[in-house]
């Protein structure tokens, strides 16, 4: 058998959905400059969250009101009550690129997805999981999460409720169906929740999930607050500022803008050096802790994805004059009022009750809407000077089937000449940081073609930022995350053949570093390197298992099996963890423990060709060609390309 076929590589995905995040009105902006912008009491790391409840001993009234909101609905744990989905009718959903049919349903007060395939009139495959979680309102999408001892997947079947239909979770369509295996990392739970215990260094794993986006998102830690409104501690609001919490309408309209695009500026996001998604607090610079970057493509202004609501608000002419006001009175004791997001938007009510004449009187604010629209009076009757409808209209966006959503964009549509929509890429663009550094770019890029399929000319501009910054603290991390996309094996073990992995504290450097020697059949220096990825990151079950394939390379079986019962045993449902010990019991010769391996790793995946290769060298070992056949041919039809089992049938 081939030594590399030990090897698995698991794409990774963020959750596409984002749930409608509702923000609040505001007539005036209290100035809040730099000198003040880092006084707020609750910024420091050790204050803590008190979580909504507590916030809604004083304010129940808000409370009463927020948690009908698309934040206050955005995630709890699955049941009859939270979900927006139809269940009435028996909804199954096909996947025609993998032959898979998806049906869920609700079994007393569980909810479950059922995976099944038939081959004629017989069932061949099933594999049946609870919901744990729901993620999304109701109001475009509900999205469905399974938790597995503290790891977080999502589930491939989404509600999209203005289609009222089932259908693949966005990102699972058109072949990209990778099932049961999407993890949900901190990026995406930071913003579909409030903040949960995130187990550092591993890639999906929990030990605390709050039930929704609470006050605290937007306020941040309540610690200092309550206590000192517990002790009797006020402040007059409506002259002065209470330092011991965040008031997002006394701030600058630049922080007002960083809170809301934290999670409402959805793209490539590249965190600072040492820098986690929950540092950032309402009332930071975003571009301290985090950079976002977009891909921008030429003659498709029009595009946009759901959580774009920032990006798109910014392009509009009304927020550039309106902020060139604000920079201009910026040194003033109290400067006008800049167009936000809270210009429009109130947090705490639901924009399903808000009514359009709220936002329509936002524009009247700046607009005489009498005298400035130039809009045939027949249709503005007609329309009701419905400005948000014309100005600011509905579509469908480009990451989210099924779904429609305000542009944000405001301004009069133009008509395009098709030459004018002919789609070319210009490269990526930072978002919320117009100074962002060489550092940031090289890995943006590197970011970009790893996770969202960049064309090579993406490693191309990574080299040349890259080259730009060979001072940086993290050059090396950064120069061998690059060479590792670009297979450049050989480059790595030269660039690190006299470092100490034990020296070493990033997880994914030590991680690539073992892979690049595993590459080159050095299986004793794979081990190492992964050991201490597997020191740093004890939770990530991809360094586990790769850890747990170098030793078996070696013939070292019983750290191997020992290393991969681990694994197992914090996440019984690995196909690759299975595959890899049933390969260390048949070098064992326990052929018993080897065939019952293989078989739980395809009732977990059907189609994985590691398990059905072995599994089909397992019976040919036993002398049972037919059977060998039988599996070699289950994997030429789902991959008919495959040379490698083409010519091994032959030989049988």
């Amino acid at each position: 058998m081939n030594k590399k076929t030990l090897f698995f590589a698991t794409t990774l995905a963020a959750i596409s959905v984002v749930c409608f995040f509702n923000l609040f009105c505001n007539s005036s902006i209290e100035k809040t400059t730099s000198s003040s912008q880092n006084i707020y009491l609750n910024h420091h790391d050790s204050v803590k969250y008190v979580g909504i409840e507590t916030c809604r001993s004083c304010h129940n009234d808000i409370y009463k009101t927020f948690i009908e909101t698309g934040m206050g609905q955005s995630f709890n744990i699955a049941s009859k009550e939270k979900t927006a989905a139809n269940f009435s009718n028996h909804h199954v959903v096909f996947d025609k690129f993998l032959n898979m049919h998806y049906y869920p349903f609700f079994k007393h007060d569980s909810m479950y997805i059922l995976e099944f395939r038939m081959e004629g009139k017989d069932t061949v495959h099933k594999r049946l999981e609870r919901v744990d979680y729901i993620v999304g309102s109701g109001q475009h999408t509900n999205s469905h999460l399974m938790n597995v001892n503290g790891y977080l997947y999502q589930l491939p079947l989404t509600w999209y409720a203005q289609k009222g239909k089932w259908d693949l979770p966005p990102g699972f369509e058109n072949g990209r169906n990778v099932r049961f295996n999407r993890a949900i990392g901190f990026e995406c739970m930071s913003c579909h929740n409030a903040l949960p215990g995130f187990v550092e260094n591993s890639l999906n794993k929990f030990n605390t999930i709050p039930r929704g986006i609470d006050c605290e998102r937007c306020h941040g830690p309540g610690e200092i607050h309550v206590k000192e409104k517990l002790a009797g501690i006020r402040v007059d609001t409506s002259t002065q500022i209470d330092y011991t919490i965040v008031n997002p309408k006394k701030l600058s309209w630049e922080r007002q803008i960083d809170l809301c695009q934290r999670c409402h500026l959805q793209g490539n996001a590249i965190l600072k050096n040492g820098k986690t998604f929950s540092d950032f607090k309402p009332g930071m610079k975003l571009s301290d802790f985090i950079d976002i970057y977009m891909p921008k493509y030429k003659g498709h202004d029009d595009e946009f994805i759901m959580a774009s609501h920032a990006q798109r608000l910014q392009m509009s002419k009304c927020f550039l004059n309106k902020s060139q006001t604000k920079q201009s009175t910026l040194h003033q004791a109290k400067s006008t009022v800049s167009l936000t997001c809270i210009t429009c938007h109130n947090p705490h009510i639901s924009v399903k009750i808000t009514g359009k004449q709220i936002f329509n009187n936002a524009c009247s604010n700046c607009h005489n809407i009498k005298t400035a629209c130039k809009e045939d009076i027949k249709l503005r009757e007609q329309k009701n000077d419905n400005c948000v409808g014309c100005h600011m209209p509905k579509s469908g966006t480009i990451d989210i089937p099924h779904v429609t959503v305000t542009d944000h964009w405001i301004r009069i549509p133009a008509k395009k000449n098709e030459a004018d929509k002919i789609k070319k890429f210009v490269g990526i663009y930072c978002i919320n940081n117009k100074n962002s550094d060489d550092e940031t770019r090289s890995k943006a890029y590197l970011s970009y073609y790893e996770k969202f399929e960049g064309e090579s000319y993406s490693l191309d501009s990574a080299e040349y930022y890259l080259s730009k910054n060979t001072h940086a603290k993290d050059f090396l991390s950064t120069q061998i995350h690059y060479l590792f996309l670009k297979n450049e094996y050989h480059k790595i073990i030269e660039l690190t053949q006299n470092i100490n992995p034990l020296t070493v504290n990033e997880p994914w450097m030590c991680y690539q570093i073992g892979q690049a020697f595993q590459n080159l059949q050095d299986a004793s220096s794979a081990e190492n390197w992964y050991k201490r990825a597997v020191k740093i990151a004890p939770d990530n079950l991809d360094f586990i298992n790769k850890l747990g394939a170098s030793q078996i390379e070696q013939n070292k079986l019983d750290e191997g099996i020992k290393t991969l019962q681990l694994s197992l045993q914090k996440n019984p449902k690995q196909s690759v963890a299975f595959t890899n010990l049933g390969f260390a019991y048949l070098k064992q010769n326990n052929t018993q423990k080897a065939i019952d391996c293989y078989n739980k790793a395809l009732t977990i995946d059907p189609d994985f060709e590691q398990a059905l290769l072995n599994k089909a060298g397992l019976y040919n070992y036993l002398g049972k060609p037919v059977e060998a056949k039988n599996m070699l041919k289950k994997i030429l039809k789902r991959n008919p390309q495959n040379q490698q089992v083409k010519a091994l049938l032959q030989s049988l």
